[in-house]
C-alpha cells in the first residue's frame, strides 16, 4: 500500500509536532528539485528529544502503511535524516540546525503553510 505524499506529509507534521520539535518548517519542492516533494526541518534541544522525534515518525509511518527507505544519523541523534520517500524529514539537534542552515539552501522552495 502506497501512502500518498501530501498524507505522508501531514502525518510526519504530525510526529514531529507531536514530540515537541522546535522550530518545524516543512518545504515544497516539487517546483524545485526532483529529489523529494517535501522536506521537513525541524530541532530537538536534546539527543534524546531527536531519537524521540525520529522513532515517533517512523512509528506513524508504518502505522499508516507508509516504507521508511532510510534513515541516517540515528546514533549520534545531531541530524537525524529519514527518507520516506517523496518526503525526506530532516531532524536537528539544536547547535547542528543553526550551523547547517539548509532552509537557506532550498530557500527558493515554498513554505508549505499548516493549519
Amino acid at each position: 500500500m502506497s501512502v500518498q505524499p501530501s498524507k505522508l506529509l501531514e502525518l510526519a507534521l504530525k510526529a514531529v509536532e507531536d514530540k515537541k520539535a522546535m522550530n518545524v518548517v516543512a518545504l515544497d519542492l516539487r517546483t524545485v528539485s526532483p529529489i523529494s516533494d517535501y522536506f521537513i526541518v525541524c530541532h530537538g534541544n536534546s539527543d534524546t528529544q531527536v531519537q524521540s522525534i525520529a522513532t515517533e515518525v517512523r512509528k506513524v509511518v508504518h502505522e499508516a502503511g507508509g516504507v521508511i527507505k532510510g534513515i541516517e544519523g540515528m546514533d549520534s541523534a545531531r541530524w537525524v535524516l529519514m527518507d520516506l520517500g517523496d518526503v525526506i524529514v530532516h531532524i536537528f539537534h539544536r547547535d547542528e540546525r543553526e550551523y547547517y542552515n539548509i532552509e537557506r539552501l532550498w530557500s527558493d522552495a515554498k513554505v508549505v503553510e499548516t493549519v
